[in-house]
Parts: C-alpha cells; structure tokens; sequence
C-alpha cells in the first residue's frame, strides 16, 4: 500500500515560522469545500451554520481517507489535512471585535487521486449513516490557486492573531506588496483541546505587486 504524507510534502504551506513572515506562492490544490456566514449575534465558536460546515468536512474526508486505503485497486492511505478557513465581509469592516457579518469558505485539501466520483460516493456513505442534511449537500469539490502570499505561524489565542497580522502588513508594505483576495486561516490546532496559548493558526494573505 503506498502511504502519502502529506502534511512532509506540503511543508512549505503548512510549515512556515512562528518568527518571520514569508513569501510563497501557493500552487493549486484541490479542497472539499463549504461556504456560509456568522448568523447575527453570533461567532465562529459558537455559530450553528459553522459547527455543521466542520462536521460535514470532517465527516466526507474521513470517509475519503478510508475509501481510498481500502479499495481494492491501487490503495493509498494518507492522512487528513488541517481545517482551512477564508474569512472575509460583504458589509462593514473586518473586525477581530465583531464577528458576526464574517463570510467564510471552510475546506479541507485532498490528494490528486481523489476523483469527484470518489466524492460523490463518499457523500453518499455519509448520507447513509448520518442522514440527508443541505450542508452535506453544499459540500463540494474544487480545485484553488492562492497564487502569491504571505503567510506566518500565530501561536496563540486566535484574539491575538492581529499582532501577527500586523507583522505580515508591514513585511508586505516593505517589498512593495499590498494584500488582495481573502484573509486565510489553517488551523493546526484543536481549541477544544489545546490551552488558547498553545494554539497553532498558519495565517495567510494574497499580496500583489503595488
């Protein structure tokens, strides 16, 4: 059985430091993919719409993992990747204070040799165990090229993450670069889990050519 390490191939996006800020670009990859919104009043840490789009992902990717390891034909076994968010908004400001106009794009990357027709029957097993629901429906999978970014680990609660932001912008400003395109976030670790200061968040932004 051949064994994909993915999180080792991909070192380079999934890896930067803690203390620089650096320039990738960011080649494409395929994601399961979900869209959706904060409800009014509400955040990512408590947002029903958020909470389901997770366990959606999760749940069509594992089954893909297992999918792919055990059939029978060419089996493939790797591990699934982190939880990835874009985050951005169609009305006011972006805001650390007030989260509930956010937009996101939650997803998950997946090997090259997973096919959509893998996809489809590995919503259809989901749908067998866990029941019909409009968020597994919206799952889809897509293929995303960031293109030229930067990116930098935040360690810490994701309060804190301007501080780091603020690294990023002036690295930005310093090359002649300005952000375009949607805040990225890829979280390494588990809030349910880790102490808020040891949390890990990859934080990515698009840049251009000012």
């Amino acid at each position: 059985m051949k064994t994909l390490d993915l999180r080792k191939d991909l070192k380079q996006f999934y890896a930067p430091p803690a203390k620089k800020v650096e320039l990738v670009d960011v080649p494409e990859f395929q994601f399961a993919v979900i869209d959706g919104a904060i409800e009014p009043g509400a955040e990512p840490g408590n947002s029903p719409a958020f909470a389901s789009a997770i366990q959606a992902l999760y749940g069509i990717s594992y089954t893909l993992k297992f999918a792919s390891k055990l059939r029978k034909v060419d089996p493939i076994d790797y591990s699934v990747m982190a939880l990835e968010g874009l985050w951005w908004v169609e009305d006011g400001e972006f805001s650390i204070e007030r989260k509930d106009n956010y937009v996101w794009t939650v997803m998950i990357l997946h090997p090259e040799h997973i096919t959509p027709e893998m996809f489809e029957e590995a919503r259809a097993q989901v749908r067998k165990k866990q029941g019909d629901s409009p968020t597994l429906e919206q799952l889809r999978l897509e293929r995303f090229r960031e293109g030229l970014c930067v990116q930098m680990l935040h360690i810490g609660p994701y309060s804190e993450e301007p501080a780091t932001e603020a690294k990023m912008d002036a690295f930005a400003a310093e090359h002649d670069y300005v952000m375009r395109g949607k805040h990225h976030e890829i979280y390494m670790g588990d809030p349910r889990r880790a102490a808020p200061e040891k949390l890990k968040t990859v934080l990515r932004h698009p840049v251009e050519k000012a």
